[in-house]
C-alpha cells in the first residue's frame, strides 16, 4: 500500500502560498554528471537552511548527503533506472536497496518506457511494484518518474493508472535528460487520474517562482528543481550566506 503523500502545513488551494510550504515542496536536486562533492554539500547546506523537503543527489553521493542533513528534518532521495529507465527490475530493486540502507528516505525510479509504448502493461507494473515493495520494506516513500516529453496523451494516462496499481507514492514528470519538462497540463492531468491516492511531483524546467506555482495550482504537491533558492528567494525567503553544519561530517 502506497504511503501517505500529504505534506503538513501545505495546501495547493492558496492563491499564494508562503515561501516557506512552499519550501517544504522542492526536492532540491543535484544530478549533473559532472556534479562535484563541494557542489554536493553546498547543496545539502542550502536544503539544511531553507527546510526543502529534499535534497535530491546520485547515489554516489547518498552517504554524504544523509550524514550532512541528519537531524534536520530534510530527507535524502536518490534516482534508480536513471535516466532511461531501462535497466532490469532485479537492478532497480538493488539500487533502491543499497540507497535505502544507508539512509536515503526517497527513491525516484524512471518507469520502463519502452515496455510501456510496447503495450506490455504487465511488465511496466511489476517493474514499479517490485521497486515499491523494497522501498516501502525499508520504510522509504517511491516516486515514479513516467517521462512525460516521450508519452503519447494515452500513455501518460496508463502510466499514471499503473503506478497507482502498482502501489507507488507518487507520480512525477520527467527526468530533465529526455527534452521536455513538467507542463501544467500535465500535472493537472496526472492529479486527475491519481486523485488523492498518489501525490504529483513537477520535475524538469521548473526555475522561477511563478512556474512553481503554476504547478502546485495544477495538482503538485512536490516540485523537483535545481533552483531551489531562486524560487523562494523570489516569495520573500532571506537570503542565507553561512553554511549549515548539522551533523559535524
Amino acid at each position: 500500500m502506497a504511503h501517505s503523500t500529504l505534506l503538513p502545513g501545505v495546501d495547493s488551494t492558496q492563491t499564494q502560498p508562503t515561501w516557506q510550504s512552499v519550501a517544504g515542496m522542492i526536492d532540491h536536486t543535484l544530478l549533473k554528471p559532472e556534479a562535484t562533492q563541494v557542489q554536493v554539500i553546498h547543496l545539502c547546506e542550502e536544503a539544511v537552511a531553507y527546510n526543502f523537503a529534499c535534497a535530491f543527489v546520485h547515489q554516489t553521493w547518498a552517504a554524504l548527503a544523509v550524514s550532512i542533513v541528519r537531524g534536520s528534518g530534510v530527507k535524502v532521495g536518490v534516482p534508480a533506472g536513471f535516466p532511461q529507465g531501462a535497466s532490469l527490475t532485479s537492478v532497480k530493486r538493488f539500487e533502491a536497496e543499497e540507497a535505502l540502507r544507508i539512509g536515503v528516505s526517497e527513491v525516484d525510479m524512471v518507469l520502463n518506457i519502452g515496455a510501456l509504448k510496447s503495450g506490455d502493461r504487465n511488465l511496466v507494473q511489476s517493474d514499479i511494484s517490485g521497486v515499491a515493495q523494497v522501498v516501502h520494506d525499508n520504510g522509504g516513500i517511491l516516486k515514479v518518474i513516467l517521462e512525460t516529453s516521450l508519452l503519447t496523451l494515452d500513455e501518460k494516462l496508463v502510466a499514471c493508472q499503473l503506478a497507482v496499481a502498482a502501489g507507488a507514492d507518487f507520480v512525477k514528470t520527467s527526468t530533465g535528460f529526455a527534452g521536455g519538462g513538467a507542463t501544467v497540463d500535465d500535472i493537472a492531468l496526472m492529479r486527475g487520474v491519481v486523485g488523492e491516492r498518489l501525490g504529483v511531483k513537477a520535475s524538469g524546467g521548473v526555475r522561477i517562482a511563478a512556474d512553481a506555482l503554476a504547478m502546485i495550482q495544477a495538482g503538485a504537491n512536490r516540485i523537483g528543481t535545481s533552483a531551489g533558492v531562486a524560487i523562494v528567494r523570489d516569495l520573500g525567503a532571506p537570503l542565507i550566506t553561512e553554511p549549515v553544519h548539522v551533523s559535524g561530517y
